[in-house]
Formats: structure tokens, C-alpha cells, sequence
């Protein structure tokens, strides 16, 4: 791999805005078009349906609100890798980059890249494996505009997600234009009630937690990092609200149970048969919305660990011409890629992914929320925001995060193990010790 410049260090180059644009960009993916027909099966009203929504963006909102904290007080470019090593010393940092770089990310970039080749073989087919050449092809295209640059990859990331919020208004506008004929309740066709609802939810609203990875580029993070993501999150839940009003209102709780999936079904009714291509190129552009934001947060990670073990330093190369981390963008490149060929030949390469990643990442998630009480405790001076209603987000972030590592565990199945065994695999590494900083 080409070593630019190891004594490169991240700039704060990016500014409020530019990190609302990567959180909104990667929490409004293909999501909303698919889980509010799952969510409305398992409740049994229209304010129930509503309710769950609206919990869940509460639930994201007080995640943000300890992530602002730690952001705030530790602003680094290897995000949650970095306040796990504050937090409980650097061989759980250590498992936790082993897993993301690995598992987490790399897993999530070949899920998204999966959503967006279904689509966009719809639009363009490419054989027996078009949908996972479509994958490969953008997971290697937005690698290659990240590493031209992180102001190339900005520049993206703010026009695809000006595209993916204008195409969720359209959506919404479709929905809010017609009525529906049966408002009934329906019956909980999947018999898993207001609980699975909250996890069909809560995975929608994934994806804002990638804001600890902008911290080290972001301008002045100490005051910005809770305005980015209470903007952010804000946004994503004001669309998300608007965008099940017109679910509602277009279908009924009953019709919408009933419909699957809901985005086309919806965009069928506003445009004709004509519907379902102008659905393909709002999903794609959210899919790449997502991919995009993902790729450059994602290379964040093998950075700090490059920084931190001397055996792989050379994933610290940064080059201060392009403000990107090139090794790090390459080798994500490659194990995402790998994951795309193993996800080819399974029955969904989607699901796949999803039950790859997902315990893993919960797991973690819940020890970061726990890391706010450890910093509070331990270091009170470094405080540069103090959430408010502390220490309910904690607490609550902590139990949704428990919550969801045993939901996933039990609706993953065997498929989890593949993702807790690659963990394992790294426990090999805490025998490396911290090179000198």
C-alpha cells in the first residue's frame, strides 16, 4: 500500500453543517421505504404506530445527547475506539477497533452496497450476480472519491444528502396527497407486539452514533459536536415523523401491515407502474447516501489503530494534501469487498451482513453508554457539555442497546456467531502492548 505522509494528522476542516450532512446522510438509508409495513403489524393503533416512532427518536436523541458529552470532552478521529480505551483501558479499545474494522463497519458498507445493487440492477441489470457487482462497483467508486479527498468526499456527502432528504419530501408529499379507505387496526400478524415494533424502529434510526468519528475534523468540536448531532438527529426525526403521517394517511394502519414493500406500494399510487423505477433511484440515492458517509467515517477507525499499535502503523498514513487516511480507505476497501463475495453466495446478502454485524455492535454500544458514568466520575473537569436530564440518557441508551444486542442475538441466529467468532478471533491482539504515543 502507498505510505503518504505518517506524520499527518487530521485537520478540522469540517464544519456544523457538514456534519449534519454525514449523519442525516447515513441514518435516512433504505429503512424508512421498508420497517413502517413491519412496525404496523405488531401494534394494534395508529397512535401505538406513531408512539413507537416517536420513542424511537426520542431514544436516538438522548444517545446523541452522550455522545455530545463524550465528543465534546474527547474529540478524536477513532470515535468510540478511543473513549473504550479511556474508558476501561486500551485492550477492550483494542477488541472494539478489532470488531469494527472487521465486523461493524466494514459490514455495515457491504450491507448498505447490497441494498443499493438490488436497486440499481433494477435500473441497470448485470447477470445472474448483478446485485453484488453493483455493490462491489460502489463500494469501490465512493473508496476512490474518499480518497481523493475528505474535501471531495464532503463536497458528496452534502449534495447526496440535500438528494436523500428531497426524494424522503417527495415521498412524504405522495403520502400526504391521498387518503386511505380502511383505517382499521389490524391484527399482529407477527405476534411480537410493541416490542419487536421498537426494534424494527430503533434499527431505522441507526446510524447517528457515527458522529464520534468526525469529531477529530470538525471544527472547534468542544462547542460543535452537540449542535451537530442535535441538529442532525433532529432533522432525521422530524422526517421520519412526517414521512409515517403520510403512510398513515395514504394506507391506514390496516393497508399498511398489508403493504411490502410500503416506499413502492406508495410511489405505485402517486406515479403509476412508472412508480417502482422512481422508487429505485430515490433508494440508490439514499443507499449511496449512506455507503459514502460510512466509507469515510469507517477509515477513521484503522487510522487510531494504526496511530496506537506500531505493528500496523502504516494504516496511520495521513495524507495532509487530500486530509484522508489512504491506507486505512484501502484496506476498509478490501475486507468490504471480501464480505460482498461471501454475502454473493448466501440467499440474502442483506440479511446476511445484518446478522454479521449486529450483536457485535450492540454489545459495544452498551459499554460506550456506560462510559459516560466512568468519565463523570473519573475526570468531571473535562467536561465541555454536560447533557441535560443526566443520568436518564445514559441509563436509557445502556437498556436499548441490552435490549437490542439480546433481539438481535435471538432473530440473527446461527448467523450472529460468524460475526462473535471473528471477534474472538482478535483476542490474539491484546497481546500486543501500546506503542509510544
Amino acid at each position: 500500500m502507498p505510505e503518504p505522509a505518517v506524520s499527518g494528522v487530521p485537520r478540522q476542516t469540517l464544519s456544523t453543517w457538514d456534519g449534519v450532512a454525514f449523519i442525516v446522510g447515513i441514518v435516512i438509508g433504505i429503512g424508512i421505504f421498508k420497517t413502517p409495513s413491519l412496525v404496523a403489524s405488531n401494534v394494534g393503533s395508529e397512535t401505538a404506530f406513531l408512539g413507537a416512532w416517536l420513542l424511537g427518536g426520542v431514544v436516538m436523541l438522548l444517545g446523541a445527547l452522550c455522545y455530545a458529552e463524550l465528543g465534546s470532552a474527547h474529540p478524536d478521529a477513532g470515535g468510540e475506539y478511543h473513549y473504550l480505551s479511556r474508558a476501561y483501558g486500551f485492550p477492550v479499545g483494542l477488541l472494539f477497533g478489532w470488531a469494527r474494522v472487521t465486523v461493524i463497519q466494514t459490514g455495515a458498507i457491504a450491507a448498505v452496497a447490497f441494498v443499493y445493487g438490488e436497486y440499481a440492477a433494477v435500473l441497470v441489470p448485470l447477470g445472474p450476480y448483478g446485485i453484488a457487482l453493483h455493490a462491489a462497483i460502489g463500494i469501490v467508486a465512493l473508496t476512490a472519491i474518499n480518497m481523493a479527498g475528505t474535501l471531495q468526499s464532503r463536497a458528496l456527502q452534502v449534495t447526496l444528502t440535500l438528494l436523500t432528504i428531497a426524494a424522503l419530501i417527495c415521498v412524504i408529499l405522495a403520502g400526504l396527497s391521498y387518503s386511505s379507505a380502511a383505517p382499521a387496526a389490524p391484527q399482529n400478524q407477527m405476534g411480537g407486539g410493541f416490542g419487536l415494533a421498537m426494534v424494527f424502529v430503533l434499527l431505522t434510526y441507526g446510524g447517528w452514533n457515527e458522529a464520534a468519528y468526525l469529531a477529530g475534523e470538525l471544527k472547534d468540536p468542544r462547542r460543535n459536536m452537540a449542535r451537530t448531532l442535535l441538529f442532525g438527529t433532529g432533522i432525521v426525526m422530524l422526517l421520519y415523523m412526517l414521512a409515517n403521517v403520510g403512510y398513515l394517511k395514504a394506507f391506514g394502519l390496516a393497508g399498511l401491515s398489508r403493504t411490502n414493500p410500503v416506499g413502492a406500494d406508495l410511489m405505485r399510487l402517486a406515479v403509476g407502474d412508472a412508480g417502482a423505477v422512481v422508487l429505485s433511484l430515490i433508494v440508490c440515492v439514499c443507499a449511496l447516501s449512506t455507503l459514502n458517509a460510512t466509507i469515510f467515517t469507517g477509515a477513521r477507525t484503522y487510522y487510531a489503530l494504526g496511530r496506537d499499535l506500531s505493528v500496523i502503523r502504516a494504516l496511520a498514513a495521513w495524507d495532509e494534501r487530500g486530509h484522508r487516511p489512504a491506507n486505512a480507505l484501502l484496506l476498509q476497501c478490501a475486507i468490504a469487498l471480501a464480505l460482498v463475495v461471501f454475502g454473493a453466495f448466501t440467499r440474502d446478502g442483506f440479511e446476511a451482513m445484518v446478522a454479521y454485524t449486529a450483536p457485535v455492535f450492540w454489545f459495544f454500544l452498551f459499554l460506550v453508554a456506560l462510559s459516560v458514568f466512568v468519565f463523570r466520575r473519573r475526570d468531571p473537569g473535562a467536561l465541555h457539555y454536560r447533557m441535560p436530564l443526566y443520568p436518564l440518557p445514559p441509563v436509557l441508551l445502556a437498556v436499548a442497546a441490552a435490549w437490542m444486542f439480546c433481539s438481535s442475538i435471538n432473530y440473527a441466529g446461527t448467523g450472529a456467531l460468524a460475526g462473535i467468532v471473528v471477534l474472538l478471533a482478535g483476542t490474539p491482539l491484546l497481546l500486543l502492548r501500546r506503542s509510544p504515543s
